[in-house]
């Protein structure tokens, strides 16, 4: 069975556990680090020949188009990730949808003629108050979402009802949740980010396993930032935030090769192939 590798292209200063210390307004200042180190996880998948799903963000892409390009040259799916990183939950539909096109037509300046079929929400921030996205996406011919976190454990993110495996949504998109397995009475995360860098990979390891012999593939997330043990350190942020931010990053990559020899992987677009291929909408860059 292939699995779901994904990767949220961003810099590391753009996540919200530092957004108390660092302003959007300055995020130009900040040395670039995106570019060399999606080149370094370029680099890791072609050697295993694995492709992925890389969710982009418009921020990202105006500046760096060629990184764009050599993405789909490596032939990984394209998607957004939105532009300026802003959680959906804080955002009016009409900011969302003007948020959301800026991305869309970034990338699709980047790869002319390209389609892009799928998004996922900065840190997962379509919860249960801000469901109307997803009417958005569709309206805009977006084809999957990947945006809702099957959990309640979190402070920031999760719906706990949801549906922990890929599933259509009312609107019409299609859902492709993250991977969590049910253990008791609640979803625990097991599929990438902190959670992969927190828990020994033995853990993650059982849970695909366990995931797969339930007859599903499991789908993982991962940043650029978490390949780089090496970047600036925000010492201004709280501890919490600190921990979060760098526990284990420097285990991140040999995790992830360990991963790539035992388990099969693909992106979204081919191994959901048989409840995508029925929808045939795609963002249009605007006129």
């Amino acid at each position: 069975m292939r699995n779901v590798l994904t990767i949220d292209v961003e810099e590391y200063f753009q996540v919200h556990a530092f957004e108390s210390v660092i302003r959007r307004s300055n995020w130009d200042l900040f040395p670039n680090r995106v570019m060399g180190n999606t080149v370094r996880i370029l680099e890791l998948l072609a050697h295993y020949d694995v492709q992925a799903t890389f969710f982009i963000l418009g921020w990202v892409a105006d500046r760096y188009p060629e990184l764009v390009q050599m993405i789909a040259e490596d032939g990984h799916e394209i998607a957004s990730h939105g532009y300026w990183h802003e959680l959906v939950y804080r955002q009016t539909p009409e900011d969302f949808a003007a948020d959301l096109r800026l991305s869309l037509d970034a990338i699709s300046a980047a790869l002319p003629g390209v389609p892009i079929a799928g998004y996922r929400a900065p840190s997962f921030s379509i919860t249960a108050q801000s469901l109307w996205a997803l009417d958005v996406l569709d309206h805009l011919g977006l084809v999957y979402d990947s945006s809702i976190f099957p959990l309640s454990i979190h402070d920031r993110y999760g719906i706990k009802e949801a549906n922990r495996f890929a599933s259509k949504t009312r609107r019409g998109l299609w859902e492709i949740p993250v991977s969590t397995i049910r253990l008791g009475k609640r979803n625990w995360p097991i599929a990438g980010g902190g959670y992969f860098r927190l828990y020994p990979l033995w853990v993650t390891r059982q849970a695909m396993h366990y995931i797969n012999g339930q007859g599903q593939p499991a789908v993982i997330y991962l940043h650029p930032w978490e390949f780089d043990p090496h970047q600036p350190r925000i010492a201004e942020a709280s501890w919490l935030s600190r921990f979060r931010h760098y526990v284990n990053i420097d285990k991140t990559e040999d995790r992830l090769r360990l991963l790539l020899q035992e388990f099969e992987f693909g992106p979204i677009r081919d191994v959901f192939a048989p409840l995508l291929k029925t929808q045939q909408k795609q963002y249009q860059l605007a006129n």
